[in-house]
């Protein structure tokens, strides 16, 4: 996508980890509303004054580049309802250092924008996806499944690859339409990724008694399909198999049965400019103000690399699942 700066300087953390992904949140607002994610009827977003300006947002992103950052995702709340998305993914694109440029999205705007995203050189994007039936999609988000589809769709004509599903498996919830979805991914050539629902925030759902172990959703898979191991691109923490006969990779994102602590390496960058070093930690940095308050360049990697010696070593979900009451769309996904 762009040329790669020599020996570039990388950012470490005080476990050892290359911190070189960053997840960028441009907005906290979403037309859905997906329970593990937001309450229904939730309206208390950040004011637009809060949020990062496409300069600020540039800003921030150069120098996480100069400083070894090489994969950029682009997520919300819905990424897809902050206005002229595409342009800011473009500034973004041609930022040098920055190599994997992707988007998260809940697709029901894809379907007019996926062409302007893919011009502006977003290379992948994921899909939440947690129901193939109307009805049921409806009551778990709010909104409309035809929308979604529409969006995927556009998504495939456009040329985007891969296209990842992400399904939140929950018990009494989806869990009859796992066997659906990947009939579904294997018929439209999209990668599947089950992911185990996390404690974050008061949002409705009962993560406790509704998490589903996915070590038994893999050995329930494992009897109707052939796994075999599977490798996919990316720098996120799914491990994934392949169906044999079939181009379909599933992924199992597991931050509850098997967390990927050690390997984290990724930080979240909310639109409000608080920079998190991890999704069940509290610990966080404040960059908002310290670029409105006119620091240099300079003055703002340093302030990156003080803010990754924050990045704890694992999360406390298991021993504490109270602990985080932010919002998913407040972080970013």
């Amino acid at each position: 996508m762009t040329t790669t700066p020599s020996n570039p300087q990388q950012l470490h953390d005080n476990f050892g980890r290359n911190i070189e992904y960053v997840r960028l949140s441009v907005t906290d607002r979403c037309d859905l509303r997906c329970q593990y994610c937001l309450p229904k009827g939730f309206k208390d977003f950040q004011e637009p004054s809060e949020w990062l300006s496409f300069d600020e947002i540039e800003r921030i992103i150069q120098a996480f580049g100069e400083l070894g950052t090489r994969r950029l995702r682009i997520t919300g709340g819905e990424p897809l309802v902050r206005a002229n998305l595409p342009e800011l993914a473009g500034r973004l694109a041609a930022l040098p250092g920055i190599e994997d440029l992707s988007l998260s999205t809940n697709a029901t705007r894809l379907a007019k924008q996926a062409q302007a995203l893919k011009d502006a050189r977003i290379s992948r994007i994921n899909v939440s996806l947690d129901s193939l039936q109307t009805d049921r999609f409806k009551t778990l988000t709010g909104g409309k499944l035809s929308k979604v589809l529409d969006g995927l769709m556009a998504a495939k004509d456009a040329g985007f690859a891969p296209i990842k599903i992400n399904m939140v498996v929950l018990k009494d919830t989806n869990e009859d339409e796992i066997e659906d979805m990947v009939k579904f991914c294997i018929e439209h050539d999209f990668t599947l990724r089950f992911i185990e629902t996390m404690p974050m925030g008061t949002t409705g759902l009962d993560a406790t008694n509704q998490y589903v172990d996915l070590q038994t959703v893999k050995a329930k898979l494992a009897e109707q399909f052939d796994l075999v191991p599977g490798v996919m691109p990316g720098g996120g923490p799914a491990r994934y198999v392949q169906v044999a006969g079939t181009d379909l990779r599933i992924g199992f994102i597991t931050p509850m049965s098997q967390h990927f602590c050690e390997t984290c390496n990724r930080v979240r960058l909310s639109v409000d400019g608080t920079l998190y070093m991890c999704l069940g930690q509290d610990d966080s940095y404040p960059l908002r103000e310290i670029l409105r308050d006119g620091c240099s360049d300079d003055e703002l990697k340093q302030h990156i690399i003080k803010a990754i010696q924050l990045k704890p070593e694992r999360h406390e979900f298991t021993s504490n699942p109270g602990k985080i009451v932010r919002f998913m769309s407040h972080t970013g996904g």
